[in-house]
């Protein structure tokens, strides 16, 4: 069946790229996994509205919304063509029909992808279904640039996406120049705060667990971690934060002591409102670690995830905070000392620019 949408989807582009032009300030956006645009793709479209000159297409996954069927012909319909007669394409994952589209030679097309650094593997560097890995590289075989935060993972990011590495511009994160922001910092605490009432004058600790991407284990995520006993060993100076992934699915997320924001709508003010970050394999120890905040990586099943998944360096002696591999060493953890110069190293690593110009160098460097 998605071979089949992939097939329409790419008859309607091509055929509209054959019989219209390229529209020079028209861009496209594309973001099927992350429609809220809280990531480098939002930060590049909310800087480029300002300037009030482009025609701007928005692909989302809201697009094909089954409940809104108006959408999803205008997704089949309308959409292609815009695609095809746009000039600029920025996208944040991959759009799996585009290794049939035939793109008009003067479209740029920049993959800003939805993470920052090297963390654990991706791209092509993971196994997946052989169908699968064609339509990926097909895809990527149609990248003018990718975008990566830092020159020392430009390598990684060549190789997780089939492409030379005169195509990835180690340009930095636009994403991260939110986070930097001390006014958005303060207005997130200020509305943090004003939602729940109890957190205040308390350290914010978060815990935001990735996926297994196995159902099974996904569903036993929070077998080994009570929110009760954290608390308790902690103390009442502390107020958690849970957030799973939307990939996690399961029975068991009901927490009497934490409040639950697996719902909440930006993940970056949680980021910037929270102090101390609990996390296993998630990329979101990027933020904490670029904000110079603390991490404490708890990773009960870290054999498992090595061996099914990966990482880019040993895990143990590079991740920016203690790696705590039951539950009992976490709360001793969550109160140790933090440890900057270890946090300092991460993040020289995965990040060339920390001056709240990432946004701007991309544009300037994709567009003008």
């Amino acid at each position: 069946m998605k071979k089949l949408l992939y097939n329409l989807y790419a008859l309607f582009f091509n055929i509209s790229a054959a019989l219209f032009g390229i529209r020079e300030n028209r861009i496209a956006f594309i973001s099927m996994h992350n429609e809220n645009f809280k990531d480098s793709l939002g930060c590049v479209y909310e800087y480029l509205k300002k300037e009030n000159s482009y025609d701007f297409v928005l692909i989302t996954r809201e697009d094909l919304s089954l409940k809104k069927p108006l959408k999803v012909l205008s997704f089949f319909l309308l959409k292609p063509r815009l695609l095809a007669t746009s000039k600029y394409v920025f996208l944040n994952d991959n759009f799996m029909p585009m290794g049939k589209l035939n793109f008009r030679k003067e479209t740029v097309i920049t993959q800003l992808w939805h993470g920052e650094g090297a963390f654990k593997k991706f791209g092509l560097h993971i196994p997946q279904p052989e169908a699968l890995r064609k339509r990926e590289i097909a895809a990527n075989g149609k990248l003018t640039y990718v975008v990566c935060s830092s020159s020392d993972v430009k390598k990684i990011y060549a190789e997780a996406f089939g492409v030379s590495e005169d195509k990835v511009l180690p340009l930095g994160s636009p994403r991260i120049d939110y986070l930097l922001n001390k006014e958005n910092e303060a207005a997130a605490r200020e509305k943090i705060i004003s939602l729940y009432p109890e957190a205040k004058g308390k350290k914010i600790v978060l815990y935001a667990p990735t996926f297994r991407d196995d159902s099974e284990r996904d569903s036993r995520l929070l077998d080994s971690f009570s929110d009760e006993k954290l608390l308790r060993e902690l103390g009442e100076e502390y107020f958690l934060f849970v957030r799973l992934h939307p990939q996690v699915h399961t029975a068991s997320a009901d927490f009497e002591f934490a409040s639950d924001v697996t719902d909440y709508g930006d993940v970056r003010e949680l980021v910037l409102a929270s102090d101390i970050l609990i996390t296993d394999y998630s990329s979101i120890c990027m933020d904490f670690c670029v904000l110079g905040k603390k991490t404490v990586f708890y990773c009960p099943d870290l054999e498992w995830y090595r061996e099914k998944r990966d990482f880019y360096f040993d895990y143990d002696s590079l991740v920016p905070g203690k790696v705590c591999k039951t539950f009992e060493e976490l709360a001793e953890a969550i109160k140790a000392p933090f440890c900057e110069e270890r946090n300092r190293k991460f993040r020289e690593m995965n990040f060339s620019f920390t001056d709240t110009e990432n946004t701007e160098r991309v544009v300037r460097s994709i567009i003008k």
